[in-house]
Protein backbone atom coordinates (compact mmCIF):
# COMPACT_ATOMS: atom_id res chain seq x y z
CA UNK A 1 0.00 0.00 0.00
CA UNK A 2 2.84 2.27 1.11
CA UNK A 3 4.90 1.63 -2.88
CA UNK A 4 1.44 2.33 -4.02
CA UNK A 5 0.75 5.60 -2.74
CA UNK A 6 4.34 6.88 -3.29
CA UNK A 7 4.24 5.43 -7.12
CA UNK A 8 0.87 7.63 -7.47
CA UNK A 9 2.24 10.62 -5.73
CA UNK A 10 5.15 10.72 -8.16
CA UNK A 11 3.42 10.03 -11.00
CA UNK A 12 0.71 12.52 -9.90
CA UNK A 13 3.15 14.86 -9.66
CA UNK A 14 5.06 14.72 -12.75
CA UNK A 15 1.96 14.93 -14.42
CA UNK A 16 0.51 18.09 -12.71
CA UNK A 17 3.41 19.67 -13.53
CA UNK A 18 4.84 18.56 -17.20
CA UNK A 19 0.88 17.53 -18.84
CA UNK A 20 -2.30 18.59 -16.53
CA UNK A 21 -4.75 17.56 -18.72
CA UNK A 22 -3.53 13.95 -19.21
CA UNK A 23 -5.59 13.24 -15.93
CA UNK A 24 -8.90 13.63 -17.09
CA UNK A 25 -11.41 14.39 -19.89
CA UNK A 26 -9.39 16.80 -22.18
CA UNK A 27 -12.24 19.24 -23.00
CA UNK A 28 -10.28 22.53 -22.56
CA UNK A 29 -9.08 21.87 -26.70
CA UNK A 30 -9.91 20.54 -29.43
CA UNK A 31 -7.58 19.82 -32.63
CA UNK A 32 -8.95 19.32 -36.27
CA UNK A 33 -6.95 18.00 -39.36
CA UNK A 34 -7.41 20.24 -42.03
CA UNK A 35 -6.27 18.40 -45.42
CA UNK A 36 -5.54 21.59 -47.57
CA UNK A 37 -5.52 20.75 -51.13
CA UNK A 38 -1.80 21.80 -51.80
CA UNK A 39 -0.56 23.03 -48.21
CA UNK A 40 -0.52 19.64 -46.39
CA UNK A 41 -1.96 18.73 -43.17
CA UNK A 42 -2.58 21.69 -41.28
CA UNK A 43 -3.72 21.07 -37.28
CA UNK A 44 -6.16 24.08 -36.10
CA UNK A 45 -6.76 24.48 -32.43
CA UNK A 46 -10.45 25.71 -30.94
CA UNK A 47 -10.59 26.30 -27.50
CA UNK A 48 -13.59 25.38 -25.69
CA UNK A 49 -13.97 29.23 -24.48
CA UNK A 50 -15.22 30.29 -27.21
CA UNK A 51 -17.82 26.75 -27.66
CA UNK A 52 -21.33 27.31 -26.27
CA UNK A 53 -22.97 23.68 -27.39
CA UNK A 54 -23.18 21.35 -23.99
CA UNK A 55 -21.96 18.33 -24.48
CA UNK A 56 -21.76 15.19 -22.76
CA UNK A 57 -18.15 13.69 -21.69
CA UNK A 58 -16.45 10.78 -19.61
CA UNK A 59 -14.76 7.53 -19.52
CA UNK A 60 -12.19 5.80 -18.06
CA UNK A 61 -9.52 8.41 -15.98
CA UNK A 62 -7.42 8.63 -13.15
CA UNK A 63 -7.88 12.03 -11.40
CA UNK A 64 -8.58 13.78 -8.43
CA UNK A 65 -6.11 12.02 -6.45
CA UNK A 66 -6.45 12.73 -2.74
CA UNK A 67 -3.37 12.60 -0.46
CA UNK A 68 -4.00 13.72 3.21
CA UNK A 69 -5.11 13.40 6.71
CA UNK A 70 -7.63 11.83 8.63
CA UNK A 71 -9.16 12.97 11.70
CA UNK A 72 -11.84 11.44 13.89
CA UNK A 73 -14.45 13.57 15.37
CA UNK A 74 -16.06 12.62 18.68
CA UNK A 75 -19.47 14.10 19.02
CA UNK A 76 -18.29 17.65 17.85
CA UNK A 77 -14.76 17.46 19.36
CA UNK A 78 -11.32 16.04 18.06
CA UNK A 79 -10.95 14.52 21.86
CA UNK A 80 -12.24 11.16 22.31
CA UNK A 81 -13.80 10.23 24.83
CA UNK A 82 -13.78 7.09 27.43
CA UNK A 83 -15.98 5.04 24.93
CA UNK A 84 -13.46 5.47 21.71
CA UNK A 85 -10.22 5.76 23.90
CA UNK A 86 -8.83 2.71 22.83
CA UNK A 87 -8.98 4.60 19.42
CA UNK A 88 -6.46 6.60 20.46
CA UNK A 89 -4.19 7.61 16.95
CA UNK A 90 -1.01 8.72 15.86
CA UNK A 91 -2.44 12.33 13.90
CA UNK A 92 0.96 12.34 11.80
CA UNK A 93 0.68 9.23 10.57
CA UNK A 94 -3.20 8.55 10.07
CA UNK A 95 -3.91 9.52 6.65
CA UNK A 96 -6.31 9.41 3.26
CA UNK A 97 -5.57 7.90 0.14
CA UNK A 98 -8.25 8.16 -2.65
CA UNK A 99 -9.07 8.36 -6.56
CA UNK A 100 -11.54 8.28 -9.62
CA UNK A 101 -11.33 5.69 -12.43
CA UNK A 102 -14.21 6.68 -13.98
CA UNK A 103 -17.07 9.59 -14.47
CA UNK A 104 -19.83 10.35 -17.14
CA UNK A 105 -21.34 14.13 -16.50
CA UNK A 106 -22.25 16.83 -18.97
CA UNK A 107 -20.39 19.96 -19.87
CA UNK A 108 -22.90 22.77 -19.87
CA UNK A 109 -19.83 25.61 -21.28
CA UNK A 110 -16.39 26.06 -20.75
CA UNK A 111 -17.03 27.27 -17.27
CA UNK A 112 -19.76 24.53 -15.51
CA UNK A 113 -19.38 20.42 -15.87
CA UNK A 114 -21.55 18.07 -13.32
CA UNK A 115 -20.78 14.63 -13.29
CA UNK A 116 -20.59 11.50 -11.54
CA UNK A 117 -17.36 9.43 -10.69
CA UNK A 118 -16.45 6.55 -9.32
CA UNK A 119 -13.63 5.56 -7.67
CA UNK A 120 -11.60 4.27 -4.40
CA UNK A 121 -11.55 5.46 -1.15
CA UNK A 122 -8.81 4.16 1.84
CA UNK A 123 -8.28 5.75 5.69
CA UNK A 124 -5.55 4.53 7.31
CA UNK A 125 -5.51 4.86 11.66
CA UNK A 126 -2.36 4.53 13.30
CA UNK A 127 -3.18 3.49 16.68
CA UNK A 128 -0.80 4.08 19.46
CA UNK A 129 -1.90 1.46 21.89
CA UNK A 130 -0.55 -2.13 21.41
CA UNK A 131 -4.48 -3.73 21.32
CA UNK A 132 -5.76 -6.48 18.71
CA UNK A 133 -9.39 -5.44 17.92
CA UNK A 134 -10.99 -9.26 18.02
CA UNK A 135 -13.01 -10.17 14.58
CA UNK A 136 -16.62 -11.15 14.35
CA UNK A 137 -17.85 -9.57 17.02
CA UNK A 138 -21.05 -8.04 18.22
CA UNK A 139 -19.18 -4.89 19.45
CA UNK A 140 -16.02 -3.68 19.70
CA UNK A 141 -13.30 -6.04 21.89
CA UNK A 142 -9.94 -5.69 21.94
CA UNK A 143 -7.08 -7.41 23.35
CA UNK A 144 -3.95 -5.82 25.36
CA UNK A 145 -0.99 -7.13 23.65
CA UNK A 146 1.32 -6.48 26.47
CA UNK A 147 4.52 -7.29 26.75
CA UNK A 148 3.96 -7.47 22.77
CA UNK A 149 5.00 -3.88 21.56
CA UNK A 150 3.70 -3.13 17.43
CA UNK A 151 5.66 -0.54 15.89
CA UNK A 152 3.13 -0.16 13.64
CA UNK A 153 -0.68 -0.92 14.52
CA UNK A 154 -2.36 0.01 11.66
CA UNK A 155 -6.66 0.39 11.69
CA UNK A 156 -7.80 1.11 8.08
CA UNK A 157 -10.86 0.94 5.60
CA UNK A 158 -11.67 0.58 2.01
CA UNK A 159 -14.49 1.81 0.11
CA UNK A 160 -15.55 2.10 -3.54
CA UNK A 161 -16.87 5.95 -3.56
CA UNK A 162 -19.15 7.36 -6.13
CA UNK A 163 -19.51 11.40 -5.65
CA UNK A 164 -21.35 13.73 -7.78
CA UNK A 165 -18.92 16.60 -8.22
CA UNK A 166 -20.53 19.94 -9.73
CA UNK A 167 -17.01 21.58 -11.45
CA UNK A 168 -16.47 25.43 -11.68
CA UNK A 169 -13.80 26.95 -13.51
CA UNK A 170 -12.28 29.83 -14.71
CA UNK A 171 -11.06 30.66 -18.38
CA UNK A 172 -7.74 30.14 -19.20
CA UNK A 173 -5.15 32.60 -18.15
CA UNK A 174 -2.25 33.61 -20.88
CA UNK A 175 -0.53 30.52 -18.95
CA UNK A 176 -3.22 28.27 -20.52
CA UNK A 177 -4.61 27.42 -16.73
CA UNK A 178 -7.67 27.87 -14.71
CA UNK A 179 -8.86 27.75 -11.05
CA UNK A 180 -10.94 25.35 -10.35
CA UNK A 181 -13.58 24.82 -7.36
CA UNK A 182 -15.45 21.10 -7.68
CA UNK A 183 -17.39 19.82 -4.57
CA UNK A 184 -20.56 17.63 -3.60
CA UNK A 185 -21.99 15.21 -2.23
CA UNK A 186 -20.78 11.47 -2.51
CA UNK A 187 -22.14 8.08 -1.27
CA UNK A 188 -19.35 5.16 -0.78
CA UNK A 189 -19.23 1.23 -0.21
CA UNK A 190 -17.31 -0.89 2.15
CA UNK A 191 -14.69 -3.45 0.19
CA UNK A 192 -13.22 -4.75 3.83
CA UNK A 193 -11.58 -3.70 7.15
CA UNK A 194 -8.19 -4.32 7.95
CA UNK A 195 -5.57 -4.44 10.87
CA UNK A 196 -1.66 -4.81 9.98
CA UNK A 197 0.54 -5.29 13.09
CA UNK A 198 4.68 -4.91 12.83
CA UNK A 199 6.49 -6.39 15.92
CA UNK A 200 10.05 -7.76 16.70
CA UNK A 201 8.11 -10.97 18.45
CA UNK A 202 5.12 -11.98 15.83
CA UNK A 203 6.62 -9.94 12.81
CA UNK A 204 4.25 -9.05 10.00
CA UNK A 205 0.30 -9.91 10.83
CA UNK A 206 -2.41 -8.70 8.73
CA UNK A 207 -6.88 -9.48 9.55
CA UNK A 208 -9.25 -8.98 8.05
CA UNK A 209 -12.88 -8.02 9.18
CA UNK A 210 -15.82 -5.64 9.00
CA UNK A 211 -14.67 -4.37 12.14
CA UNK A 212 -18.30 -2.99 12.20
CA UNK A 213 -17.25 0.17 9.95
CA UNK A 214 -20.52 1.31 8.42
CA UNK A 215 -20.65 -0.56 5.06
CA UNK A 216 -22.79 2.11 3.18
CA UNK A 217 -21.03 5.86 4.02
CA UNK A 218 -22.23 9.14 2.58
CA UNK A 219 -20.87 12.46 2.84
CA UNK A 220 -19.28 15.43 0.95
CA UNK A 221 -16.16 16.85 -0.42
CA UNK A 222 -15.08 20.41 -1.73
CA UNK A 223 -11.55 20.63 -3.72
CA UNK A 224 -10.00 24.08 -4.64
CA UNK A 225 -7.07 24.11 -7.05
CA UNK A 226 -4.90 26.06 -10.21
CA UNK A 227 -3.94 23.89 -13.16
CA UNK A 228 -3.52 20.67 -11.69
CA UNK A 229 -2.82 20.99 -7.88
CA UNK A 230 -5.09 21.65 -5.28
CA UNK A 231 -6.48 21.53 -1.67
CA UNK A 232 -9.03 19.30 -0.45
CA UNK A 233 -11.54 18.68 1.93
CA UNK A 234 -14.00 15.44 3.28
CA UNK A 235 -16.62 15.00 5.95
CA UNK A 236 -18.90 12.35 6.29
CA UNK A 237 -21.97 12.56 7.78
CA UNK A 238 -23.19 9.33 9.06
CA UNK A 239 -20.95 7.77 12.29
CA UNK A 240 -18.17 5.88 11.27
CA UNK A 241 -19.01 2.84 13.22
CA UNK A 242 -21.94 0.66 13.41
CA UNK A 243 -21.71 0.10 17.02
CA UNK A 244 -24.00 1.73 19.80
CA UNK A 245 -20.95 2.83 21.81
CA UNK A 246 -19.29 4.69 19.16
CA UNK A 247 -22.63 6.55 18.21
CA UNK A 248 -21.50 10.47 17.10
CA UNK A 249 -17.46 9.51 15.81
CA UNK A 250 -17.27 10.61 12.56
CA UNK A 251 -14.60 11.07 10.41
CA UNK A 252 -12.95 13.92 8.20
CA UNK A 253 -9.80 14.21 6.32
CA UNK A 254 -7.85 17.09 4.52
CA UNK A 255 -4.71 17.56 1.88
CA UNK A 256 -3.87 17.88 -1.83
CA UNK A 257 -5.35 16.63 -4.57
CA UNK A 258 -4.17 16.08 -8.22
CA UNK A 259 -5.73 15.95 -11.46
CA UNK A 260 -8.33 18.73 -10.83
CA UNK A 261 -8.09 19.51 -14.86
Amino acid sequence: MKRLIYTTLLVSVLAGVMAPGAFAQQDSTKKKMDYSEGHGIIIKTKSTDSVKKGRFVGGITFTRVDLGFSRLIDNGSFNLSPNNDFLDYKGGKTSTFSFDVLQLGYRFNSNFKVYVAGGFDWTLIRLRKDITIAKNSNEFVYTDQAPVHFSKNRFSSSYVHIPLNFEFRTSENKNSKRFYLVLGPEVSFLLNGKIKQISEERGKEKQYDSYHFQSVRYGGTVRFGYGGIGLFTKYYFNDMFTTSQQAGLKNMSFGVTFGLN
